[in-house]
Formats: structure tokens, C-alpha cells, sequence
């Protein structure tokens, strides 16, 4: 049992759903981020994914693409991204995973980026790039140290290739709401709960849905059907704002964004 394993039976017992917000490692610096983390995690957010910038988006819309950007402009090094979490450790309650590139990783190596991540405090990783056809390998060493792989289905993965993905996942599927890229968006596919219900029927692992998330609303319409909810550009809308004499602002303004998300959930009955 992984952390991440913990929290969604801790969840499920509960009767209640998780809010996984996403942030990118390094915008506007490493300091502001691991503020964010743990005032988020203060917020009562269940997990936070931690975005590795990459200079070529993987569905990125143009918030996420321009945060990570930012980061890149910085300076951000990879050796960051561990540090951070290890800094963080001692009083972190929720766990972390990455958002990262299979790239990054296969640059590095497989058992050094899982090694290294998880001495770190990571939990997990949500790998977007990693074909099924190549997941064997990375799903065995991931297994092998107790490393949640997170992957991912849309909307045009045949049904035949989702049980696929999901045979080869650990802690929960990504099951992204809309084609195309991230960002918020005030409609989902009509579509979408229906999908979401065949595929909880064909896995035991908890399915949380990402991309589009806009607010309160969109939570709310989502949470009955979902394990948990993803939310990017929501929060990293409010991150790109931030000056260097509004950062204990911004950080006010992403925890209350942060709790309305999370009361929408609650709202939304079973």
C-alpha cells in the first residue's frame, strides 16, 4: 500500500472525493512553490500534483505552456524538483506526485528518477507521454519500490485500450474529460459521466478526472461520478498573476479557491 493507496481508502470510508490541484514546479521560483503546497495542502486539498517543465507541451494548454515557461526562464533544474519535496517532507500531509515527461525520465533512468523521487517524498507519477505499449517496464520497476504510476485515457482511447492502461496503472487513472488541451472550460462532453461509469465498472482503481475544470461549478457537476478531481489552469491562472509584493495574496486567493472547490464537492451529494 502506497500512500496514495491510503488516502483513497481513508476517502472512500469517508464518503468523500479528492481534490488534486496542479502546480508547476518553480513559477514564479522554488520558495513560492513550496508555500503554495503547503497552503494548499492546509486548504484540505487531498494530493497536489507537481508539474515538471518541459519545453515541449503534451496537451499543455497556453496557461500551463506559458508557467512552464516561466520556470524554464528561472533557471529550473531537475535536482529542484526533489529538493522541494524533501524540504517539505517533515510537515507535508498530503501526498505529491510529478507530472513529468517520459523523456525526462528515460534521460535520467528509470530506477534513478523512481529511486530519486521517491527518497524526495514523491509518491507517484503521472507520466502523459508513455504509450501502453511501453508502460511494461516502467509499471514493474514503479511497482517494485511501492511508486504509484499514474496514467492517463481521453476520450478517443478505445475502450479495449483503456482496460489496457488500467491493467498497467497503480493509484489511480487520469481519465481526461475533454479532447485537446488543458484549460477551463464552462461545458463538458455530455458523454462524459457515462464513460467514466464503464470504466469504473472494468478497474478497481480510483478514476479521477482532469482537464476543464473550471470552478464550483464544474466540481459540483463532477464529483458524484468522479474518485477525484484534477485542477490545472484554474490555479495556475491565479499563480501567473502573482508580484513580488503580492505573493501572500496570491497564496490567500489559491486557498480559498481551493476550499469553494472543495465545498462544490461536498455539495454534490454521492
Amino acid at each position: 500500500m502506497t500512500a496514495i493507496d491510503d488516502l483513497f481508502a481513508d476517502l472512500r470510508r469517508q464518503g468523500r472525493k479528492a481534490l488534486m490541484p496542479f502546480v508547476t514546479a518553480g513559477d514564479p521560483d522554488m520558495e513560492f512553490t513550496g508555500q503554495l503546497l503547503e497552503a494548499l495542502s492546509d486548504a484540505g486539498a487531498s494530493m497536489c500534483e507537481v508539474g515538471v517543465p518541459y519545453s515541449d507541451p503534451i496537451a499543455d494548454g497556453p496557461v500551463i505552456q506559458a508557467s512552464y515557461q516561466r520556470s524554464l526562464d528561472k533557471g529550473f533544474r531537475l535536482q529542484q524538483l526533489f529538493d522541494l519535496a524533501a524540504s517539505l517532507k517533515p510537515q507535508m500531509a498530503m501526498p505529491l506526485v510529478t507530472m513529468v515527461s517520459y523523456s525526462i525520465i528515460h534521460r535520467i533512468g528509470l530506477e534513478a528518477y523512481v529511486q530519486r523521487a521517491l527518497a524526495a517524498g514523491y509518491s507517484g507519477a503521472i507520466v502523459p507521454d508513455l504509450l501502453v505499449e511501453e508502460a511494461a517496464e516502467v509499471s514493474r520497476v514503479c511497482q517494485a519500490h511501492d511508486f504509484n504510476l499514474i496514467q492517463l485515457v481521453t476520450p478517443t482511447t478505445p475502450r479495449e485500450r483503456q482496460v489496457q492502461i488500467a491493467n498497467s496503472s497503480s493509484g489511480f487513472l487520469y481519465f481526461v474529460s475533454v479532447t485537446g488541451i488543458t484549460g477551463e472550460r464552462n461545458q463538458l462532453p455530455s458523454d462524459l459521466v457515462e464513460n467514466v461509469q464503464w470504466l469504473k465498472e472494468q478497474t478497481d482503481l480510483p478514476i479521477c478526472i482532469g482537464f476543464g475544470i473550471s470552478g464550483p461549478d464544474t466540481a459540483r457537476q463532477l464529483a458524484p461520478v468522479a474518485d477525484g478531481l484534477i485542477v490545472g489552469s484554474a490555479f495556475v491562472r491565479r499563480i501567473a498573476e502573482v508580484t513580488p509584493d503580492s505573493r501572500a495574496e496570491t497564496i490567500r486567493q489559491v486557498q480559498a479557491f481551493a476550499k469553494e472547490l472543495l465545498a462544490a464537492m461536498e455539495d454534490s451529494g454521492p
